[in-house]
């Protein structure tokens, strides 16, 4: 481990579980519990034995509770299974099942009482239910996670764009229903045309059957739960196809009455994981440029796709996200051998803190999602005074957890 200055050992404190290969969620989703316990929610991985569960880890590193055992899959090295809290933290809820026969599972850590729904999901809005969620392996079944495009795999044909979309999921009672298709979004879709254009070419090269593979995936929710965002396109197709990339983030209202076009990525425009500032107003992420078109910049933008500005000269195209008790602190990350997790003042736009942190083994990278490599994905606490960063130190991954007070002195 490589650190910048000496502080910096004494901030970092490294979670590690017994014969398991460990990650949080996701960057956009705290695994703190919200009670305040201090309580992680982790996934771990038993490599030897191909089976991944939820953990339920104390503050001082012990695992306190442990289920939800299921196979391995290349989506659990990078999400883990999307464990997250209920808002009062009665609840976890997980992903389970397989990548096109997915399940959603709620448990109820008292009881260890488990509700199932068909589905899936990219964590639970801040505020409970109802999950808002694509189908997760209609994107590994393009290319995501491997690079080959598998249709075969996907949940639901690619097109049959009237079957898949954003889905709603609730209990109490059980409910699952479509509420916004894929065929829905592309017939009101501001760039139709050129899309209908690029579908053309396609079926010209690929045959009369085929077509882009278009779908809804990263649902991010917003502080509040007031709004979500979501992606619609394909940028992560499998390379072989010769797909223009397509990448639209759309934000909406809970009901889905209030829907914008708030981010282009299309075809020569660059950009990459875009999320809600924790003002809820607004989403951030990295975009071009607007000094530099050919280069990335943090930028920011309203959710209804207005006000579009640089925040920040970084240009890592890692994954960022602001305190939510300090709007002028950011923390992204870079990717890299090693890795490197960096805390930015957004007054100066200067760097306050980099840390080297491993997230390979060796010193090249396997490309795609396996157990050979992590994305740092750090996250803050509710509170803003930790973050939590995936590490790979060894032949299994370790959650370390940063002191933010201490770190930045």
């Amino acid at each position: 481990m490589n650190l910048t200055g000496m502080p910096e050992l004494s901030s970092i404190r490294p979670i590690p579980v017994q014969d398991r290969w460990c990650v949080h969620a996701y960057y956009t989703i705290s695994p703190y519990a919200p009670d305040g316990s201090g309580l992680l929610l982790l996934a771990g991985g038993d490599l030897d034995n191909g089976l991944g569960e939820v953990l339920v880890v104390s503050s001082d590193g012990e695992v306190v509770d442990r289920f939800g055992q299921t196979a391995l899959h290349a989506g659990f090295f990078h999400t883990g299974l999307w464990q997250s809290w209920s808002p009062d933290g009665r609840f976890v809820y997980y992903q389970s099942g397989t990548l096109n026969q997915p399940l959603i599972v709620r448990r109820e850590l008292k009881t260890g009482e488990e509700r199932i729904l068909e589905g899936d999901m990219e964590g639970v809005p801040p505020r409970g239910e109802p999950i808002i969620s694509g189908l997760m392996g209609m994107l590994y079944a393009a290319g995501y996670g491997t690079g080959v495009y598998e249709p075969a795999l996907s949940p639901v044909p690619f097109q049959r764009r009237g079957e898949h979309g954003l889905f709603r999921f609730s209990f109490d009672p059980d409910r699952a229903s479509l509420v916004m298709s894929t065929d829905d979004i592309l017939k009101k879709h501001p760039r139709l045309d050129r899309l209908m254009h690029s579908e053309l070419e396609l079926r010209q090269k690929l045959g009369d059957e085929e077509g882009l593979t278009l779908m809804c995936y990263c649902v991010r929710w917003n502080a509040d739960s007031s709004r979500f965002l979501f992606y619609f396109g394909n940028h992560c197709v499998d390379a072989g196809r010769e797909e223009p990339r397509l990448a639209y983030v759309f934000t909406s209202d809970q009901d889905m009455r209030d829907v914008h076009l708030a981010l282009d990525l299309s075809y020569d425009r660059s950009g990459v994981h875009w999320s809600w500032h924790p003002d809820g107003e607004h989403l951030i992420g990295y975009g071009q440029d607007p000094d530099d078109r050919a280069k990335l910049c943090v930028a920011q933008v309203r959710y209804d796709g207005s006000g579009y500005r640089k925040i920040s000269k970084h240009n890592s195209g890692g994954h960022p996200s602001i305190s939510p008790t300090d709007y002028n602190l950011l923390v992204t990350d870079t990717g890299g051998i090693p890795g490197e997790v960096v805390f930015i003042d957004l007054q100066t736009d200067t760097v306050m803190k980099s840390l080297f942190l491993p997230r390979t083994l060796g010193e090249s990278e396997i490309s795609g999602r396996n157990p050979h490599r992590v994305c740092h994905h750090p996250v803050f606490s509710r509170d803003g005074s930790r973050v939590l960063v995936n590490t790979l130190p060894g032949r299994l991954a370790v959650v370390d957890e940063i002191d933010v007070a201490r770190l930045l002195g």
